[in-house]
Formats: C-alpha cells, structure tokens, sequence
C-alpha cells in the first residue's frame, strides 16, 4: 500500500506542477502533507517536516549565501572576462551560443556545486538568450545536463557517497568511469549542437553589432530601468551613480513549449561593462578569494555552508565598504534568495513524509524484490538503468544509502563486485540534476525566468539519452 501511494504522490505531485496547475513550492507543501494523512500519519506530519527540514538547513543555508558570494562576485565583474571569451566565441550566432553554453557549464562544474554553476552560467548566457529571442529551456536543459556528468567528480557528491556507502575509494570508483562520463559530456556537445542548429534554423544568424543596436533603439522607447540580480546595479549609497546599460533586451514572450514562462522581462539588462558595482581595483583580491573558497570547499576544511557564510561577509565588506552599499546589494539578491531558500524548506515537507512514512523504503524494496532472479549476473546493468528513476525521485543521500547497499548486496551473490555496482550508480546524475527535489535546479530555473514544469518537460527526455549514453559507454569499454 505504501509503493502504491508513493508513487501516486510523486505522480501527483509531477502531474500538477508541468499541467502548471500549481507551482511548485506549493505542490511540494500541499500533496505530500494530504498523502501523509491518507496513509494514517497525519499526526506525526510536524515531526516528519522538522526531520526534513533539519536535514536540509545546512543546504538552505549554503544556497542562501551561495548566491549573495557569487551574485556580488557577478556584480563586481569578477566573470566579465569570462562572459567576454563566451560572447566573443558567440559571436550572436545561436549555434554557438548553446554550445558555449554546454562549455561554460561544464568548465564551472569543476567546483563540484551545482548552484555554483547554475549562477555563473545563467548570469553570462541569459541576456544573449533574451536578447536574440532564444528558448530559454535550451539554456537550462543544456546547462544541467553538463551540470550532471560534471556533478559525478569525486568532490561532487555522488562518488563519494557511493564510496561511503559501500565502503569503497573514491578515486577506484571514479576514475575508470572516465572514459564513459566522457562519451557523455561528448553526448551533451553534441546534442547541443543539434538544438543549436535548430534554434539557427528558427531565429537565423546575427552580428553582436546588429544585437546592440536593436537593444539600443529599444533602450530609447522604454524610460524604465530596473536592476536585476544578474547584473547589479549601482548602490544605493554616497557615490553611487547610474550607469547606461550596454544594451537593454526586447521584452520578450517566445511563444512556444520551451520558451520558459512567457512573462515579460521589463527594463531587462544585459552586464553592463560600465555599471557602478565594477570593483577592477579589487579584480584579483575576488580572483583569489573565490580560488581559496573553493579550494577550502574542495580540501573539506569547512563546512560548506561555513565557508559560504564567511566568504559572503567577507566579499560584502571589501567591496562595498559602506552598509548602505552593502543593503543594496543584499536587496539586489533577495529575490533570488527567498525563492531558492523557499524551495529548499518546501521539498523538505515532501522528503520528511516520503521518508517519515516508510514510502521510500517500501518503493525502493519493490524494485529490487521485482528484478527477475536471471538478472541476477547483470546486477550492475539493473543498477544503472534503476539509477534514473531512482536517483530522479529520491535524494542523493536516499539512493546511495538506503538502496544502493541493497542492490550491492543482491549483486554480490551473482558475484558482481562492489565497485561495479557503484560504477553503475553513477549513471542517472544528469537526469537527478533536474530533480524537484535538488535544491540548485530551482536557482537555475529561478534566474532563467523558466517555469519548472516547462524545464521538465523539455530536459527529461534528453537527460535520460544523455544517462543510457553513459551506461552504454560502460558496458562497451567494460568498465561496467
């Protein structure tokens, strides 16, 4: 009973939210708490939300000064130059506008976080999208599919989890699994390429001068001008001066299935070279500040959440010396702040009655207890086709800790070995990474401006591709 109303409740919850029949906070509030009493616990329902939410407050809390450390790295033009290389490759040609956008993202996921990634990428490729009209869904599909090969580094996440769990090494895990993530991230290229084409087929090719000067003869027909997280602008205190933007994007509504949420982006700016957050002065004090902090991040010395609170006040004092400055700058980011730190508590309502009601644990023994005995040899094979739906609809910590020791356990009667096993496990992390329940998806969609449902829609299809790709690689090259 318990399998069936699991999987009713994630369908529900899946249905609603990609019909848009309710967003997303709400949904992930709502029908786990109705799902909780229909199963009998609705007493226990507050001490099932505490249980979730206390386990994922650090990761609230790392997401919340996550994006104020790197909205005011983005602010002070630390990853201008970055965003001048992409522009450059570009040249406003939406081909390789997609497959620069698979570039970056895959470059930035070597820091092992996706809201990391998430960030840096939306806030370099967004006004280019906006302004020549691209889909929107193409940017956020592409970006957490290279998101999610990248996301199996050994400090990523995953790997280790897998490591702990089967009580095996990191690096015995990861790095024969190279060859195979490879043929992924190449599998992402390429289907970047195939998207690219198709959003050139639609729009036609520009010159980045044809660009501005469409952004600037709207620039002349709106008075309005309102800052938006990506770009920052000036402070709010003595000093402070407004600066024109480069370009000013076309409110745009795309009109199609994967255009994101079809709101109208009014006064939208692009990263103005000339805005008054630039801080050139303290270019390489940033450069070697975020260096140290992912560095720390990766060497474990603090907690994650730790390093990003500390590297947060940190950045707002040296840059913005004056409170009123750095009030602006916290106001700048609040909206993406509250959205993110929202999301993250509402999905811990939906993990806690998943997990408080036994659901999860009932769902994972069915699909293992209905694997035929004669797949037993190929247990490996079972695990990586089981790591998409599982890994989909289960947190990381969920799969790798309560299934994975199952089915490493199942596969070893078969003589299957645990490294295989955790191999395998790897496979589903780019379709995880547009889970409702991965906290970094939601800063993704929430400065792309896509509805989620219209994310999902798009991404599931070719996430899955992007995941058999990677387990067909394996069993090719023998790794699983």
């Amino acid at each position: 009973m318990l399998t069936i109303l699991g999987f009713a409740m994630i369908a529900t919850f899946l249905v609603l939210i990609m019909l848009k029949k309710m967003s997303p906070i709400a949904a992930l509030v709502l029908i786990p708490a109705l799902f909780c009493v229909f199963v009998g616990k609705g007493a226990k329902l507050g001490d099932y939300v505490l249980d979730g939410v206390t386990s994922l407050a650090p990761t609230a809390a790392m997401l919340m000064f996550a994006i104020v450390y790197f909205g005011v790295m983005i602010d002070v033009g630390l990853f201008d130059p970055i965003v001048r290389g992409i522009l450059k490759f570009c040249k406003a040609d939406p081909l390789r506008i997609v497959i620069g956008t698979a570039l970056l993202a895959a470059i930035v996921s070597l820091d092992g976080d996706g809201s990391t990634t998430f960030m840096i990428t939306v806030s370099a490729m967004y006004p280019l999208y906006k302004r020549l009209k691209m889909s929107l869904v193409v940017m956020t599909g592409v970006a957490a599919m290279a998101n999610g090969v990248m996301n199996t580094l050994p400090w990523g996440g995953p790997t280790a989890r897998a490591a702990t769990a089967l009580k095996l090494d990191a690096g015995d895990i990861f790095v024969p699994m190279i060859p195979a993530l490879a043929v992924g991230l190449l599998f992402v290229f390429v289907l970047a390429y195939v998207l690219g084409r198709r959003e050139r087929t639609r729009l036609g090719v520009l010159t980045l001068d044809e660009v501005l000067v469409g952004g600037h003869v709207k620039e002349k027909e709106t008075a309005e001008r309102t800052e938006t997280v990506l770009v920052g602008a000036g402070g709010s205190g003595p000093g402070a001066t407004s600066a024109p933007a480069a370009g000013s994007g076309a409110a745009v509504g795309l009109g199609d299935d994967e255009s994101g949420d079809g709101s109208e982006d009014d006064g939208f700016q692009g990263l103005d070279p000339r805005r008054a957050t630039l801080r050139p002065r303290l270019y390489w004090f940033n450069a070697l500040l975020t260096v140290g902090l992912l560095t720390s991040m990766i060497m474990e010395l603090l907690p994650i959440p730790v390093l990003f609170l500390l590297g947060a006040a940190l950045a707002l004092t040296v840059n913005f010396p004056h409170i009123p400055d750095q009030k602006a700058r916290l106001a700048a980011h609040a909206d993406n702040v509250l959205n993110v730190s929202g999301m993250v508590f509402a999905a811990a309502v939906f993990t806690g009655v998943l997990q408080g009601t036994g659901m999860v644990d009932h769902m994972a023994r069915w699909m293992v207890d209905v694997i035929p005995a004669g797949m037993g040899p190929h247990m490996a094979l079972v695990t990586g086709v089981l790591s998409l739906p599982l890994t989909y609809f289960m947190s990381n910590d969920g799969f790798y800790f309560g299934v994975l020791p199952v089915l490493a356990e199942a596969g070893a009667a078969h003589g299957v070995t645990p490294l295989e096993m955790a191999r395998a496990s790897l496979v589903g992390q780019p379709l995880h990474m547009s889970s409702p329940l991965v906290p970094a998806v939601y800063v993704l969609v929430g400065m792309a401006k896509v509805e989620f449902g219209d994310h999902t829609r798009f991404v599931v299809k070719w996430a899955a591709c992007t995941c058999l790709a990677i387990l067909g690689a394996g069993i090719l090259f023998g790794i699983i």
